[in-house]
């Protein structure tokens, strides 16, 4: 089987799975990467987030992921919702309508991994979901999917940024995509609409540290600090303001996963449903979601932080 051939049967049963976007990069180790997260690390970006300092060699070398590597497939799976849940009282980001993505994308991955060892024999391979120590977002803007924007996403100029990312390792070589230039141009948007300035001025660093997604799932503290409490924009659990502006996200398609759906208890909550929220309506609203991540402890803190008058329940 040839080089196109053997990609064309990856990319069919791929999308025959239901993911969206396919490419292909080659292996290389990545070290003006690594030097870059070397920096952004000594930055402090990262806040909490301390496990993004472990395990570097692994992030850097796909190799010691799994030793044989020569390609990597990158992976997009939409996830933009038909309607957006509310505007007007506590949001929820738009990938944790439904159930949590990982179980789902992992599952996937390995699907496809049976798939393709079942085609080609002596195939080895290892799914990655963004769990895993790997750059995702570089294989992807190497292997096609997009270009790295100003908001530090992926972004396709037919899809938007709307999409979750997965990739799997596999020992064999495959015909490589191109690349996408970047077109952000001179758009600013999500930088200045990014209302706790976690975006650098000139854009592509993130000071994750600041971002509300960072502060509603990944801090862990009793409060919001107050230098942002005022900020937060009614974002009780991660934040899409930097994907809702971008004008590339008018190619944003609804998605057809039905597990990506809100349950009706979820799209029935009203403002004064959040304020009285209860470890019993917690657990009924997000049974196998990615709000689980925050606790109920947490998302009564985020809660209080948009709504500082709340008597919480």
């Amino acid at each position: 089987m040839s080089l196109q051939e053997r990609s064309d049967l990856i990319r069919t049963k791929a999308i025959e799975l239901g993911f969206d976007e396919v490419g292909f990069a080659k292996v290389a180790t990545l070290n003006d990467e690594g030097d870059r997260l070397k920096d952004w690390l000594a930055q402090g970006y990262q806040g909490q987030m301390h496990y993004l300092e472990n395990h570097y060699e692994l992030r850097i070398d796909p190799q010691k992921l799994l030793p044989d590597a020569q390609s990597v497939v990158c992976l997009s799976y939409n996830y933009f919702p038909e309607q957006t849940l509310t505007d007007k009282g506590p949001q929820i980001a738009k990938y944790a309508y439904g159930k949590d993505y990982h179980k789902l994308l992992r599952k996937k991955l390995k699907q496809l991994l049976q798939t393709i060892q079942d085609e080609l024999p002596g195939v080895s391979g290892r799914a990655c979901v963004d769990s895993a120590p790997i750059m995702e977002r570089e294989w992807a803007k190497r292997a096609g999917l997009g270009w790295y924007g100003k908001n530090g996403l992926i972004i396709n100029p037919k899809k938007g940024s709307y999409f979750f990312l997965a990739e799997l390792l596999l020992n064999v070589p495959l015909e490589y995509t191109v690349p996408i230039s970047d077109h952000c141009g001179t758009c600013t948007r999500c930088i200045s609409a990014c209302p706790t300035e976690a975006i650098a001025e000139e854009g592509y660093t993130l000071d994750a540290s600041k971002c509300i997604s960072y502060l509603t799932i990944e801090l862990k503290a009793d409060q919001i600090p107050e230098a942002y409490k005022s900020k937060m924009e009614n974002w009780i659990f991660g934040c899409d303001i930097c994907q809702d502006v971008c004008p590339w996200n008018k190619f944003s398609k609804p998605h057809n996963e039905s597990k990506f759906l809100p349950s009706e208890m979820l799209e029935a909550m009203e403002s004064e449903d959040w304020a009285g929220l209860t470890q019993e309506k917690f657990d009924a609203l997000f049974v196998g979601s990615a709000v689980r991540r925050t606790g109920f402890a947490g998302l009564q803190r985020n809660i209080k932080a948009i709504r500082p008058d709340t008597e919480m329940s």
